[in-house]
């Protein structure tokens, strides 16, 4: 374990901060006993959020934009492992002092100004809900018209299996995580149950995977392949760009730094990869079997004969779905909307905040295709999260040496009060990083900028930081 744990001090210390409106249990630093993660904790955690549906849409997704097996394996391949460079080291600082993603940020933006990458990073993860939801009702749906084959011809079907589904969510969250911990244990082997059950129908009716691993890619020429694969490797490094500020939510609870680092780097690329590769081989077999690429796995197991396996099936990509849902995309939202008044917003009450904006970011039309998944909301949202990893990083790592003071992160008037509880220079940096992303996105001839929108974001934000801070200095 490490030598000394700071939380340890902030334990005995928090009691003498007067005011203490930004505190509450769940975002007080973790606690000595709370600290039992090891590198198998770790590790499991991610492959259990790895298997997932829209890991699979993910991978299949590429497959469908045109890329053949390898391509589309090696993207993916490719940009779990730059992801993981943040992960790791945004993972440090929760590690080392116990504390959650929206604290960490109040270092570099400020007691107040940590709820602007808080927000931004909570609105993502709100998106993230609302299209596992979609999922999630989706699979429901398709379950009703099985058992009542009439409901298939009711055109509000899919809204009400969206609906059914998302109440199922809001339930576990009134009753707290721990209603669902018995079912959490269960959802990723179900998912990976039916993924190799898909593999095996693939293999099998495609007739083996030459076939399946002979399908070319219809990209003519290499510069129409790297049209295509830069956009999708900053998709690719978006889709878990979300957890790679808010992993000190989880790494909190790590035993030590080396628990965390082997742990993360077990667990992130080669589930994704192993995963992706289902669906990679999967979709190509459906272009094969059924002349086109489907990439969504619960249309795919619509079109199954035996009405049995498809039952199980979805009752099992529903649980999975709800499981993933819950520690993915409700934990570190609730946390970053507490923030905003830890006085007033409970774990619950974050969670809810989680469920409604869900709805609203109209996930239906985020999944409409894969071109709108990946270049739209992928690499949409890596705008706005480059820029953040790139002022926490900086700050963390060059301005500060990896030192804080814990318990002035909770103190309204301490050390990271900056002017009015804002460091202006942190979010000038932020924002310069994120428009210089979205010029790409309006000025065509500077489309590259939005194609590569992490990069260019954490890189703007990253140097500006780090500029403006050694000037105050």
């Amino acid at each position: 374990m490490n030598k000394i744990f700071d939380s340890q001090l902030v334990e005995s210390d928090l009691s003498s901060i007067q005011n203490r409106k930004l505190i509450n249990d769940d975002l007080a630093p973790s606690s000595i006993a709370q600290r039992s993660w090891d590198t198998y904790n770790i590790a499991a955690l991610w492959v259990g959020m790895s298997v997932c549906i829209p890991t699979y849409m993910l991978a299949s997704g590429l497959i469908a934009g045109g890329m053949n097996w390898w391509q589309a394996l090696l993207t993916i391949g490719l940009g779990n492992i730059i992801v993981l460079i943040p992960m790791v080291l945004n993972a440090h600082a929760g590690t080392k002092y116990g504390i959650p993603f929206p604290v960490l940020a109040r270092a570099s933006f400020g007691t107040v100004g940590s709820n602007i990458p808080a927000l931004l990073r909570a609105v993502v993860a709100c998106g993230w809900f609302g299209i596992q939801a979609w999922i999630g009702g989706q699979a429901f749906n398709s379950l009703i018209i099985i058992l009542l084959p009439e409901w298939a011809v009711f055109s509000f079907g899919p809204a009400i299996g969206f609906l059914i589904f998302w109440s199922l969510n809001v339930y576990f969250i009134v009753n707290g995580i721990e209603s669902i911990k018995w079912l959490q244990s269960l959802g990723a082997p179900f998912l990976l149950t039916v993924a190799l059950g898909l593999l095996i129908w693939a293999y099998i009716n495609a007739d083996g995977f030459g076939p399946i691993l002979s399908q070319p890619s219809k990209f003519q020429t290499a510069g129409e392949f790297w049209v295509f694969f830069i956009p999708s490797l900053t998709g690719m490094v978006g889709f878990w760009a979300t957890l790679s500020l808010n992993i000190p939510d989880f790494t909190r609870y790590a035993k030590n730094q080396k628990s965390q680092m082997l742990g993360q780097a077990i667990g992130l690329p080669p589930s994704m990869i192993v995963f992706s590769f289902i669906g990679i081989a999967v979709t190509s077999a459906t272009v094969i079997i059924f002349g086109e690429a489907i990439w969504d796995p619960v249309t795919l197991l619509s079109k199954f004969d035996n009405p049995v396996v498809v039952i199980i099936s979805l009752i099992s990509l529903i649980i999975a779905t709800l499981t993933t849902n819950i520690a993915a995309n409700v934990v570190s939202p609730a946390n970053d909307f507490a923030n905003l008044s830890p006085k007033h917003i409970t774990f619950v009450k974050g969670g809810l905040i989680t469920a409604v904006i869900g709805i609203a970011m109209m996930p239906w039309k985020l999944l409409s295709d894969y071109s709108a998944y990946i270049f739209g909301w992928l690499i949409g949202y890596s705008s706005f999260l480059g820029p953040i990893a790139g002022v926490l990083i900086c700050d963390y790592f060059i301005v500060r040496k990896r030192v804080l003071n814990a318990k002035e992160l909770y103190d309204p008037k301490g050390e990271y009060f900056y002017r009015s509880g804002y460091n202006l220079k942190a979010i000038f940096a932020l924002a310069a990083g994120v428009l210089l992303a979205l010029i790409g996105l309006f000025v065509t001839p500077l489309k590259f900028l939005y194609d590569y929108a992490w990069f260019v974001g954490f890189a703007v934000s990253f140097v500006l930081y780090w500029v403006l801070m050694k000037r105050e200095a």
